[in-house]
């Protein structure tokens, strides 16, 4: 019943979004460095690699420079026009696409690059690769200010690992535990607050997690 919700949502975002997708695209070849889309190998369901799609935001090949595959607020490999596009979540939306193709869906664990993906230990990867990434989910949700604490970090990519990682972990498996129709609209809702008002504490509305 998911991926019916899947593709109806999703086809209908595409549809109405159309006009705003085909202003960023334009934008996007203008300026920066006129790349329009931003290609990644993410690791998916039952460990299957696929390309996932969003609009560029970042310098070419910015994942092998700087903070590499983890990015900080204020990060300098950012474009100016992706500052906005990575702050109002607009760089997601090709992932809209990625849900049509059957390579996620709109609420699930989010997928990592595989270097952040190892750092989970291998029971976790077995359990979170159970089931399809999500454009949204409730460790995005939850760490939806990831790039602020990174930021305050002498290291990063250990900060990442140590601290964000492991909770990220215990997130994801909360939700394939209680994964439900209930849970999906309702994690489609919180997705919605967080974006229009990201200063708000959304970790009250997981007060049954574990």
């Amino acid at each position: 019943m998911q991926r019916f919700f899947d593709l109806l949502f999703s086809s209908i975002a595409i549809l109405a979004l159309l006009p705003l997708l085909i202003f960023v695209m334009i934008i996007l070849r203008l300026t920066g460095e006129g790349e329009i889309f931003f290609r990644q190998i993410r690791v998916g369901k039952e460990r299957k690699n696929f390309n996932l799609l969003k609009f560029a935001t970042m310098m070419k090949n910015s994942d092998q420079i700087g903070a590499g595959t983890v990015t900080l607020k204020d990060d300098y490999r950012v474009l100016p026009v992706g500052k906005f596009l990575r702050k109002t979540k607009i760089n997601e939306l090709p992932q809209l696409f990625n849900i049509l193709l059957g390579e996620m869906s709109i609420i699930g664990p989010r997928p990592l690059h595989k270097k952040q993906f190892s750092f989970y230990p291998e029971e976790d990867q077995i359990i979170i690769t159970s089931t399809l990434p999500g454009l949204s989910g409730v460790g995005s949700i939850v760490f939806r200010d990831e790039e602020k604490i990174l930021q305050k970090s002498n290291d990063p990519e250990k900060t990442y690992k140590e601290k964000i990682s492991p909770e990220k972990a215990k997130l994801e498996k909360w939700y394939i535990e209680h994964k439900s129709l209930h849970l999906y609209f309702k994690l489609i809702f919180l997705t919605v607050i967080a974006v229009f008002l990201p200063k708000k504490d959304m970790k009250k509305y997981f007060n049954d997690f574990r």
